[in-house]
């Protein structure tokens, strides 16, 4: 699975969850950025743009000159082709009822959007996720990171966290 990560202080700064970020990296997780303040992207200019990194950006919004900085940076935008609305309000309920009917639809692939934005206690985290697993799986999904479905290599660097500049 890829997570994206909202670096700033979105819900909670990355610097203070270095060791869920490590952990999941530990795993075999593909950890991609979200942005550093998650603002629309479409209205930025190239300088503002310039201080954010991504990985998906923020509300699927993007214009040409969104276009243009990726590609200066050798990034590439990957956009989700399914929302599980956690973010905009579905209940656990909602959401898993949108997995059971896209697993029906059997689309050739599934770039899923799901967030855990809402702390352990969200049932986003330890329902529908476990059943959107299930029912991939069941359904003959295979689970991969983003790189291995765009078959590219996952991270442009890696390194050690660096002092946290958010204050």
């Amino acid at each position: 699975m890829c997570f994206g990560i909202t670096d700033g202080n979105n819900w909670g700064c990355i610097y203070d969850n270095i060791m869920q970020i490590q952990d999941a990296y530990s795993k075999g997780h593909q950890l991609g950025s979200h942005t550093w303040t998650h603002p629309d992207m479409a209205t930025l200019d190239w300088d503002e743009l310039n201080n954010e990194m991504w990985l998906s950006e923020p509300y699927g919004s993007y214009n040409d000159l969104v276009i243009q900085v990726a590609g200066t940076r050798n990034q590439t935008l990957v956009t989700w082709d399914f929302d599980s609305g956690d973010s905009v309000g579905k209940t656990a309920e909602e959401s898993m009822q949108l997995y059971d009917d896209l697993v029906s639809d059997h689309p050739n692939s599934i770039l899923a959007l799901n967030h855990e934005v809402y702390g352990q206690s969200n049932p986003m985290n330890h329902t529908v996720l476990p059943h959107a697993i299930q029912v991939l799986q069941q359904a003959g999904y295979q689970l991969v990171t983003l790189a291995e479905c765009l078959n590219v290599q996952p991270y442009l660097l890696t390194g050690q966290p660096a002092a946290d500049v958010s204050s």
